[in-house]
């Protein structure tokens, strides 16, 4: 399993717009991913409910993980999203 440990640039964390852009972002790399705060259970990147349950805060540390091959990409862009408090997902 692919795995990538990034703090959240954004300082509002994932609620409102940026849990927006993320979850497209999610939904458009290709591979599945799941998102976890540091220790939490994971739970799909792509789902807008299950980001907002997670309640992450800007600082907070978060774990994006994928079981599929080549996921190592996919992983790095929506770790740099994160990372960067990116409005959109930077190209490959």
């Amino acid at each position: 399993m692919a795995e990538r440990r990034v703090t959240i640039g954004w300082p509002e964390g994932l609620h409102a717009r940026p849990a927006s852009i993320f979850v497209r972002a999610a939904g458009a790399v290709g591979v599945p991913v799941t998102i976890a705060k540091n220790g939490g259970t994971p739970v799909n990147a792509a789902s807008m409910l299950a980001l907002l349950g997670l309640g992450a805060q800007g600082g907070e540390e978060v774990v994006l993980s994928s079981d599929a091959p080549d996921a190592d990409a996919a992983l790095d862009r929506l770790a740099k999203l994160v990372s960067e408090g990116l409005d959109e997902l930077p190209a490959a």
